[in-house]
């Protein structure tokens, strides 16, 4: 008896469906379409149409031909089995169970099989569009000049090429084996092939046509293997610990592969002509398969790991050197370490000389503001307004002023949202009153008065400058405009509306020295124009809010600014660059512009290794002022654009760093030619305030920890490797200590430079290794490398910290300034080169608990030599400098260089250098305790003062604190014990050297 037919679904049900479907589709269209619309917009406004037309126009184009290839293919195939089917089916219980399945397809098989491939088309022309970059690279990518060692093939064809091919490749097998599976399902249903029965299993028409599909799927196979060959220079060697083929894959893998590959092909015909010409039966074609896989684990796979086991390992040192020297020199020139200089240092020096008291490139310039600690006291002292914000972190650049460059520690005064109150924060007043911020905000970062900053610019009136006494007389920073309204404080739905009707001013701008407030209007280039119904419509449903179309701060003048957080619009622009985490502001010919570092990168470099963009730049600084990078794998990395934002109106513009980088090349010609604007056009003003990279730095200074090793038997052995070691304060935290901005001049430097510095330790070890710097001479990127002795003595940075701060009698000082109220906290610790020794500077700031204290720097810790023997906690650094020269003379009195001349180290027997303290502190009694009391109590009264904000109760504070301190000195020198380093309190007047 025949099965009847499925039963239909009901006119009612169909409709229903319908309109679901339809309303579905009307929401996804018109989201896609409002954001396709203001994305047009917003690329209209920055004049970079042409990046949304290029990456839109290629995203359809690979989604609509892959897409409709693969629903070719398979639909193709599906429509062919049909048409191969057998007129008469012969009779059996599985016939009679399918025939309801042929009765239902049959009427609209063309339907199902449309459906069924556009379903398919679909989903492959979606994963197709997301590679729109790997297309864009295919087809606008050149040479790199750069030959790969094994092959001799350009490094284009890897960087740019084989991406793609690899892609397509993928393409390929899926297509085919879903057209396989599919049909064999149409075969299946209507008779071709059966599992039950008399005869054979499968017509000679299902047959040919599902050979011919196994025969592409190993033919693919065979064009797999060889981009394998290719491929194997890109993939991670167990034995050699680096990247790219090593010994056996060269002398076993590689000839495995293209022996597969000729096999594969045989296979392929042999498939073919088995099944269809000679025996036209499955056994054959079977065992050729079979045959297929045998090979491929005996020639692919049980060979290479015999050559492996049995020839390299027990000679892998001698085996692998040569392929290790590939990965050295690939690895360097793809991360630009080819470059780098290396001196030795001998660092032999452990006394301090006297040209300490006298130098003016080194000491001078010791930067003593930590960016991360003061930003606090820039929001208290420079905020006014309760929602200004400086962030969690400030930045460093230079400037020159009165003829003298120096560092800075600059912050701009930004709208926290986040900050406003609940009544600050309706609609109104959070997107058209508190639109922007005002102002940056700078302080020479040597230089500190009453342990604060002094600020000399940025100021908003008179009420700016106050500030405690601590700032200029005029803005020596000066900005023509200095309103901020694109920054890093700015999330996504931290939009503005700008622009009124008549002559009313609504912008809140700053406070005015009289206590009121001045308002303001923009007048930038910036924004979206939204004064028309459309496009407040549009913009109602983007954000899906009404007030675009009911408040009236909404007018025919109005403009919106969206996406105004500098790092994100770099992004939008330049899809294709890995923009740095630490953006940072400068005065450009009087406006302040964000400069953003971009990077071009590649994971495709052969022989490179390759690294983990977000865990080589993550350390103590990562989300707490600076942005983490995203997961990204890459063995190619170049600092290619120099981008900026300006802070007014959002204009972006993409310099060209490295004219030489071929990926840059490719990108540029992608979109026009005309997307980056050569290196020859960037202002001469602008290039004074580039620096190098933070993120790009920190890449190069981890990979030169293990690739400043040369030599591919030290290599291997792993025993001359680096390590950057952990935060001094907090080293069990496990974090990485950042790198440090100075403007200093480094041994075989001939002038100061502004450069990234960082220490790094032998591995396992605490002494320290190296200093390595990254600096901009002649406009071009420096990396340099100051290599200390392997047994050298001068410890690492928290080798260091521990010595300093575990002094006796240092560990009192530091206890008299921390209490149940008060916490100290530890700036930068900067390791500076100087006269063949070490000069440690680590600022301590003294923090109270109370609600909005902030830190103040009240000590300097000063070191030499080895870190432990030549220790001073003063009140500044110069007067640290002295009792460091001092002690350095004492010690010279005591000990005499030996007859042949040279500086004698310290003896370990005799009495210790003066107020470098013992092991223990002393038991404090009578006077003395009683003296400690009153330094504490006067401590806790500055702490109170400085949080009541009463400027005249601090001062009288801050002499209680010093006559305190007097008395205890005197109370210490009576009882017989040394005197702590430093007696004066902190100069009420600034002083370049703190």
């Amino acid at each position: 008896m025949r099965s009847s037919p499925m039963p239909r679904m009901s006119r009612r049900g169909r409709v229903t469906i319908g309109v679901l479907v339809g309303v579905f589709l009307l929401f996804t269209l018109l989201g896609w379409g409002v954001q396709a619309w203001t994305d047009w917009l917003w690329f209209d406004e920055v004049r970079y149409t042409e990046v949304f037309t290029g990456v839109l126009v290629t995203r359809l184009l690979l989604f609509l031909v892959i897409g409709l290839a693969v629903a070719l293919v398979v639909g193709g195939n599906l429509w062919l089995a049909h048409r191969l089917r057998p007129k008469l089916h012969p009779h059996s219980l599985e016939q009679a169970a399918l025939e309801r399945y042929r009765m239902l397809l049959s009427p609209r098989l063309g339907t199902w099989i449309a459906l069924a491939a556009a379903v398919i088309g679909l989903f492959a022309g979606l994963s197709a569009q997301s590679r729109w970059s790997q297309w864009m690279l295919f087809r606008n990518g050149g040479n790199f000049g750069v030959q790969d060692p094994e092959f001799g093939v350009d490094v284009g064809f890897y960087v740019f090429q084989l991406p793609f091919w690899r892609y397509l490749l993928g393409v390929g097998f899926t297509a085919v084996v879903l057209a396989l599976i599919g049909a064999l399902a149409v075969h299946y249903v209507f008779g071709g092939v059966r599992l039950q029965g008399v005869g054979d299993r499968m017509t000679n028409a299902a047959r040919a046509h599902l050979s011919s599909l196994v025969a592409v799927f190993v033919l693919l196979k065979a064009i797999a293997y060889v981009l394998d060959r290719r491929t194997m220079l890109l993939e991670y060697n167990a034995g050699g610990n680096f990247y790219g083929a090593g010994y056996a894959d060269v002398n076993a893998l590689l000839p495995a592969k293209e022996i597969l590959a000729y096999i594969s092909i045989v296979v392929a015909i042999a498939i073919i002509v088995f099944s269809n010409a000679v025996m036209r039966n499955l056994v054959w074609p079977g065992i050729s398969l079979a045959l297929l896989g045998v090979s491929a684990v005996a020639i692919g796979g049980i060979y290479p790991w015999a050559v492996q086991t049995f020839e390299v390992k027990p000679s892998a040192r001698d085996k692998e050197a040569p392929y290790i020297e590939r990965s050295i020199e690939a690895t360097r020139a793809a991360f630009g370490l080819t470059g780098t200089k290396t001196s030795g240092y001998a660092a032999d020096n452990l006394v301090p000389p006297a040209s300490l008291a006298t130098d003016t490139a080194v000491v001078a310039n010791a930067r003593l503001l930590d960016p991360q600690l003061v930003s606090e006291t820039y929001t208290q002292l420079q905020q006014v307004r309760g929602f200004y914000d400086f962030g969690p972190k400030l930045d460093i650049d230079r400037y020159t002023v009165a003829d003298k460059t120096s560092d800075y520690v600059v912050g701009v005064r930004e709208i926290n949202y986040g900050e406003l109150t609940d009544q600050q924060r309706n609609w109104i007043n959070k997107h058209t009153v508190y639109t922007h911020g005002y102002g940056l905000v700078a302080a020479p970062a040597n230089q500190i008065c009453n342990g604060l900053p002094y600020f000399v610019s940025g100021f908003l009136g008179d009420a700016g400058k106050d500030a405690q006494g601590c700032a200029s007389s005029s803005d020596q920073i000066p900005a023509k405009q200095p309103r901020i309204y694109y920054g890093e404080r700015m999330g996504p739905d931290d939009y503005a509306i700008v622009g009124q009707a008549g002559e009313r001013n609504v912008e809140f701008d700053r406070p005015t020295s009289t206590g009121g407030e001045q308002y303001y209007t923009y007048t930038g280039a910036g924004g979206v124009d939204v004064g028309s119904f459309s496009r407040r419509l549009l913009f109602a449903i983007k954000e899906q809010e009404s007030n675009f179309l009911l408040s009236e701060a909404v007018n025919d003048n109005s403009k919106l600014l969206y996406v105004r957080n500098p790092r994100d619009r770099v992004e939008k622009v330049a899809p294709f660059l890995t923009v740095d985490g630490d953006p940072y502001p400068a005065v450009v010919d009087g406006r302040v512009q964000w400069i953003v570092d971009g990077y071009t990168t590649s994971a495709t470099y052969p022989y490179s290794e390759r690294i983990n963009l977000q865990s080589e730049t993550t350390d103590e600084l990562t989300n707490r002022g600076t942005f983490q990078l995203a997961r990204e794998n890459v063995n190619y990395m170049r600092n290619s654009v120099k981008a900026t934002v300006d802070a007014y109106d959002g204009t972006v513009r993409l310099y060209e760093f490295d004219d030489t980088d071929p990926v840059l090349k490719a990108w540029n010609k992608a979109f026009g030619g005309d997307l980056v604007l050569p290196k020859s056009d960037t202002p001469a003003e602008l290039a004074e305030h580039f620096r190098y990279p933070a993120d790009m730095f920190k890449v190069q200074r981890n990979l030169l920890t293990k690739f400043h090793v040369t030599d591919p038997g030290d290599f291997y052995s792993g025993q001359d490797f680096w390590q950057v070691p952990n935060v001094p304060d907090a080293p069990d935290s496990g974090q990485k200590q950042p790198p440090y901005y100075l403007f200093t001049q480094f041994p075989e430097q001939d002038e100061p430079r502004f450069q990234l510095t960082s220490a790094v330790t032998p591995n396992g070890r605490q002494n320290l290794a190296a200093l390595i710097s990254g600096s901009y001479v002649d406009g071009k990127p420096r990396l340099e490398v100051l290599e200390l002795p392997d047994q050298t003595r001068v410890g690492g940075p928290v080798q260091v910290h521990q010595q300093m701060t575990n002094i006796g009698d240092i560990r009192q000082q530091l206890n008299l300034l921390s209490s149940n109220q008060a916490q100290v906290q530890y700036g930068n610790l900067l390791s500076l080169p100087f006269a063949n020794g070490m000069l440690y500077v680590e600022p301590v700031y003294v923090k109270s608990n109370s609600q909005d204290a902030f830190p103040l720097l009240q000590r300097v810790l000063v070191s030499y030599g080895d870190g432990g023997s030549y220790v001073v906690l003063a009140n500044n650094i110069a007067d640290g400098i002295k009792q460091l020269v001092e002690q350095g003379k004492k010690a010279q009195a005591d000990n005499p260089p030996p007859t042949g001349g040279g500086t004698a180290p310290p003896t370990t027997g005799g009495t210790p250098p003066p107020t470098t303290g013992g092991t223990e502190s002393p038991v404090l009694t009578g006077e003395l305790a009683a003296a400690a009391d009153r330094v504490q109590q006067a401590i806790g009264e500055v702490k109170a003062a400085q949080t009541s904000g009463d400027f005249e109760r601090y001062g009288r504070a801050l002499k209680t604190l010093d006559d305190a301190m007097n008395a205890f000195q005197q109370a210490q020198q009576a009882a017989g014990g040394p005197a702590p380093s430093g007696s004066s309190a902190p100069s009420p007047e600034p002083s370049p050297n703190g």
